[in-house]
């Protein structure tokens, strides 16, 4: 769903930008809170991951593909602010690096990917999670709903918008119509994707996982004149070091930009699609890094077309890590610099 320049009206644009630019200041002030020395390389990875999938688009229908947005993904596991991090931070990447997003649009891709995706799939993550009974068990399944339910309201959100300063006229229920159907198959893709990942990172290093904090079921001692609650869950044990994980995360990434990509579907996106056939990119404008190295997700000059893909892949994995990685350890040492100041 990554808007291109020419989308939109200048003053949508700018109030687009506005409003990205307040909450992501909002949220990193939130993911001090989040973040600390364990999370923090694993925000890094959340944002690298991210990377890697969206470049393997699914076909959801005929002529038509969708790729994860992760706001809920990132949300699970590190946290709400930093999640929006997260997606920015990919969004960025690819807007300036690959050249696909408008930079014009750069406000409306991280209003509606990042701030939209992240807001709705965390609320209906936590609606879930508080009407289920106690337990780590119910976090795929709220995961799967959240991500799901995210994709489709981002798509009608950016018709409203479309609606308000689209530079094309257009009939607005027939747009919210399609653009609404063709999300709710991508949606589905997205929350299986991202149950899919919860799960197994949920099976290996829970205490990891930001939507699992305080899920385990208290231990109940049975007495003669009732059952008392006697703890909320298991001795503390000592912190693991995350690096295995990590290590396991990043390799993952890898394969997936580096190889998997080569194979993911060629058709065009819900938004492009949609796009061609209501007529919303009639002033669809060409993005000013077209030309760069590693625009279209191609490293230019490689002859090779599975090489060239597989090599901008892994650079895109590698640019995320590092850029994201230094906001998050910034974010951190802020945090902890607060919390020292207030100690």
């Amino acid at each position: 769903m990554h808007v291109p320049d020419g989308f939109f009206n200048a003053p949508v644009s700018v109030a687009a930008g506005a409003f990205a630019a307040t909450g992501l200041g909002v949220c990193l002030r939130g993911a001090r809170r989040e973040l600390d020395d364990r999370t923090a390389p694993m925000a890094g990875l959340v944002a690298a991951f991210i990377f890697a999938v969206q470049m393997l688009n699914f076909p959801v229908a005929a002529g038509t593909s969708g790729h994860l947005l992760g706001g809920t993904l990132a949300a699970v596991l590190v946290g709400p602010y930093t999640a929006v991090l997260c997606v920015s931070v990919v969004l960025l990447v690819q807007g300036f690096f690959f050249a696909d997003g408008g930079l014009t649009a750069l406000g409306v891709n991280i209003t509606l990917m990042a701030i939209v995706t992240t807001v709705v799939g965390w609320t209906v993550f936590r609606l879930i999670v508080r009407a289920a009974p106690r337990g780590r068990s119910v976090v795929p399944i709220a995961a799967f709903f959240g991500a799901a339910v995210s994709v489709p309201v981002a798509s009608l959100a950016f018709t409203a918008l479309f609606w308000i300063g689209g530079t094309a006229p257009i009939d607005v229920s027939s747009v919210a119509v399609t653009m609404g159907g063709v999300h709710v198959l991508i949606g589905l893709g997205e929350g299986l994707i991202t149950a899919l990942t919860v799960s197994s990172v949920l099976a290996v290093r829970p205490d990891l996982v930001y939507g699992a904090r305080g899920l385990t079921a208290p231990l109940l001692l049975r007495t003669p004149g009732g059952t008392t609650e006697v703890a909320t869950g298991p001795a503390p044990r000592p912190h693991r070091s995350a690096r295995p994980l990590l290590a396991g995360g990043a390799l993952v990434a890898v394969v997936l930009a580096g190889v998997v990509s080569f194979y993911a579907s060629s058709s065009p996106d819900g938004l492009e699609k949609v796009a061609a056939d209501k007529g919303l990119n009639t002033h669809e404008a060409s993005h000013p890094l077209g030309e760069s190295p590693l625009a279209g997700y191609g490293v230019k000059g490689v002859g090779s077309e599975r090489l060239a893909v597989g090599l901008a892949g892994v650079a895109g994995v590698g640019i995320t890590v590092l850029a994201g990685g230094a906001i998050f350890y910034a974010v951190r040492r802020r945090g902890r610099s607060a919390d020292e100041a207030h100690a």
